[in-house]
């Protein structure tokens, strides 16, 4: 019998906040009525603001999948090259998308243990003198591996050579956790969902695009219909959608951006930033490897943590659902059995996060695996000093 809330700690989907859920309760609505254009003017300018753009954002009723297919077939061609990053398995995933429509992917091979190189991506950049690269397209926080990949820089690289090339980043895991800048950054599309830092259930996909996309798609000659920009855009200059929308997520979507925009987005990412280096600091002291080598690469969103040699980590992940409640993201692919994954996005908080940690030190030890006990209060440590930080005012202590 399991009692109390279950611990979805994976790194999305995340827990859905109650003030969300609380949103979407309500009933549907006539999606060509006045009061549905106001909702969908709010949620699009809403969503400029959290990828921080002064460009158009299209919002697909799909998953993340959906969305990365909108990105391809707007701006791409069949037989168009491509650069993308083997930085883990949703990069992979979006390769093989790729190649399924056509496209051409010259492949950086990775070794799964830290984000795209900038110096990497540049070089080949500078190789290819008849510009017959389209795009480069990059992860921007790899979910199965809890590394994040230097967008800013990967710009810089391409501008030190001059390259046309579209830059096109998967932002699914990252957007609204991790700081990201779409205009500053002049990515020309930008791809995410709603079940990660949105906080939200799945079922929406976003594209962000800059006019140099809209460019290409205005020539490309990939087949779309569902998919297609501009026949989304029409209708959105109004608040309204060329098809039936996900009304009651749209609901939801507008009390996400609105508390994270109550929190303040640099809050929020900070926020991020010290939990995740909270956990990090757990599992050091534990004895285990953090799965990222690259410190500058450090997922906010997420940990990975290889398992010892000889240990299965769903044979763990098992024990710590079974007797705790709480749910950890598996490996995927080249790391499946080898790593299990502690999700810290989204609604997450100091509190979360250390009751998380406490159930994968006990999950530890009830599987009987190799550790030094007391990660936890490292971990609480840590984060103790950052409310000391944060703290305006202490309290003193009446009559002592």
């Amino acid at each position: 019998m399991r009692q109390g809330r279950h611990f979805l700690q994976i790194p999305g989907p995340s827990p859905v906040p109650d003030r969300i859920l609380r949103a979407m309760d309500m009933p549907v609505i006539d999606h060509r009525s006045a009061e549905f254009g106001q909702l969908g003017r709010t949620v699009l300018e809403g969503s400029q603001k959290i990828f921080q753009t002064s460009g158009p954002v299209v919002i697909f009723p799909s998953s993340g999948t959906g969305a990365w297919e909108a990105a391809i077939v707007n701006t791409l061609s069949p037989g168009d090259k491509v650069l993308m990053v083997e930085t883990g398995h949703f990069a992979t995933l979006w390769r093989q998308m790729a190649a399924r429509w056509g496209i051409d992917v010259d492949f950086i091979p990775g070794d799964w243990r830290r984000g795209a190189d900038p110096a990497a991506i540049e070089d080949r950049l500078a190789r290819d003198t008849s510009h017959a690269l389209k795009a480069v397209m990059v992860v921007h926080n790899e979910t199965s591996t809890g590394a994040t990949s230097r967008i800013g820089e990967i710009r810089a690289a391409m501008d030190r050579v001059a390259h046309p090339a579209l830059l096109m980043v998967d932002t699914i895991s990252s957007l609204g956790s991790v700081d990201y800048r779409h205009d500053e950054w002049r990515v020309d599309v930008s791809v995410s969902c709603s079940q990660k830092g949105f906080m939200l259930p799945p079922g929406l996909g976003f594209n962000a695009m800059s006019d140099k996309a809209r460019t290409a798609a205005k020539s490309n000659k990939m087949p779309r219909s569902y998919w297609d920009w501009e026949e989304m855009l029409k209708p959105n200059a109004n608040g309204f959608f060329p098809y039936t929308p996900a009304t009651n997520l749209l609901y939801g979507l507008r009390e996400a951006i609105a508390m994270l925009m109550e929190e303040g987005l640099a809050n929020v990412f900070a926020r991020h930033q010290q939990l995740a280096a909270a956990t990090r600091a757990a599992v050091n002291h534990w004895g285990l490897e953090v799965l990222c080598q690259e410190p500058k690469d450090f997922s906010p969103v997420l940990t990975a943590v290889l398992m010892p040699p000889g240990y299965d980590a769903d044979q763990f992940r098992k024990v710590v659902l079974d007797n705790y409640n709480m749910s950890l993201g598996s490996g995927l692919s080249k790391v499946a059995g080898k790593v299990f994954r502690i999700g810290h996005l989204g609604e997450c908080n100091e509190l979360t996060l250390l009751a998380a940690l406490t159930g994968v030190e006990m999950g530890l030890s009830a599987a009987g695996i190799p550790h030094r006990a007391g990660g936890v209060d490292v971990a609480m440590k840590l984060l103790e000093q950052r409310a000391e930080g944060n703290s305006a005012t202490h309290l003193k202590v009446v009559g002592s």
